[in-house]
Parts: structure tokens; sequence; C-alpha cells
């Protein structure tokens, strides 16, 4: 039996059975709560915890997995290849909102590990919350954080992202598809950009082109802002 569950087949296996009864059950129940990877997610940690399977056993197949994290990312550039005509029109106002949410998003993080006085190490894993995970990981070593603690912040961060967003257009009455795609981007990567694009092609389009350039952007301006707002830790 050990066999099996040290093979990579059986990390890879489990982990698609789990996925597809999550997409059963959003299918079936029709509520934003029952998000797919959330419901993977408690299932692979029930299943594990119930049948005393070590993580490093399951990780074989899980490593698989992530080796596809950055290919599917750059696919996400197809929409945005549909839809470039309308990013060059509103290439300005675009940017603008991206630098945005990528300034609030650091910042935010660092003020309320402030508040709730979170030890230096945690925040710095915290701060690539809202990029997607291949450059979330090296954003966070690189910061001096820990990288798996980066990686469970930015899952949870696009699964509530891709709950709550649609509830907020609603709230805010946000209209605007370029707008709502960039929303859902800045705040909750690609699996933002999946629940945009269910929304529709242009939302999924400006979230995919947002992921990208947030990512970029992330990098170069977490390292000075948290430099900026180090101090307050001292």
């Amino acid at each position: 039996m050990n066999h099996v569950i040290n093979s990579p087949v059986f990390g890879v296996l489990i982990s698609i059975m789990a996925y597809e009864i999550g997409d059963l059950l959003k299918e079936k129940l029709k509520a934003p709560i029952f998000n797919p990877l959330l419901i993977a997610i408690i299932i692979l940690i029930i299943f594990l915890s119930k049948f005393n399977i070590k993580y490093d056993d399951y990780n074989n197949g899980g490593q698989v997995i992530s080796f596809f994290l950055a290919p599917a990312t750059i696919a996400l550039a197809l929409p945005l290849y549909k839809k470039f005509s309308l990013f060059k029109k509103n290439a300005l106002p675009i940017m603008v909102g991206i630098l945005c949410g990528a300034i609030f998003g650091i910042v935010s993080v660092i003020v309320l590990a402030k508040l709730f006085d979170f030890p230096v190490e945690l925040t710095k894993s915290l701060i690539p919350k809202s990029i997607t995970t291949p450059i979330g990981m090296a954003l966070a070593n690189q910061l001096g954080g820990i990288p798996s603690i980066a990686v469970v912040a930015i899952i949870i961060t696009g699964i509530l992202g891709s709950i709550i967003g649609p509830f907020l257009y609603k709230i805010l009455n946000m209209n605007d598809k370029v707008a709502m795609g960039i929303a859902m981007g800045s705040a909750a990567h690609a699996v933002g950009t999946a629940k945009a694009m269910e929304i529709g092609e242009t939302e999924g389009a400006m979230s995919s082109l947002t992921i990208a350039i947030s990512g970029i952007i992330t990098v170069i301006i977490a390292p000075v802002l948290w430099n900026l707002f180090s101090g307050f830790f001292n």
C-alpha cells in the first residue's frame, strides 16, 4: 500500500477527484461559497488526516500539479490577446488602477499586521497575498518571509476574492467590465481570474492582464514599501 501512496500518481488523482467533487457541488448548489478549490482543500485535509497519510507522501503528486502553475498562468494571456484593442484604448486608467491596487494591497497588510502585532517574518510572508503563487513565493523569499505561508495566504485571498467579488459588484453597482476585471485580478489573482472568466470574456481578459502587470509591479514596489513602513515594527 505504501508504494501506491508514495507514487506521484496518487497525489495527482486524489487532488483531481477532490476538485471534481467541489465542482459538482458548485454546479448543484449554485452558491458562490461552494468554491471548488475551497471544497477540494477541505476534502484533502480530511482525507489525509483520516487515513494518516503524511503530507510529504501526498506532495509527491502535489509537486506535479504545482509544476503546471506557471504554464497555466501564462495561458491566461489568450483572452487578453483577443481583447488587446480594449487594453490599448484604456491603457492609462488600467495601469493606474493596477498600480493603486498593488500599493493598497501591500500597505493594508503592513498596517493591519502592525495593528494586530504580527511577527515581522509573518508580515513579510503575507505581503504577496494578492499576486499569483509562483511570483508570490519568490517575493516572500526575497523579503525574508516564509514561502509556504505566502502560498496559504495567496490561496485564501484568491478564494475569498472570487466569493466576495461578485457581491461587491452588486453592492457598489459596478457595471464597467474593464473595471470589474481589473478589480478581480488585482485582489484575487488567478483564482479571481477564473471567476472573472465565468462572468464574461472581457472581465476575464482584463483580469488575466492584471495578474501579469500586478505581479511585476508588486515585485518592484514591495521592497520599497516595506523599507518605508518597516520602522513601524521597531
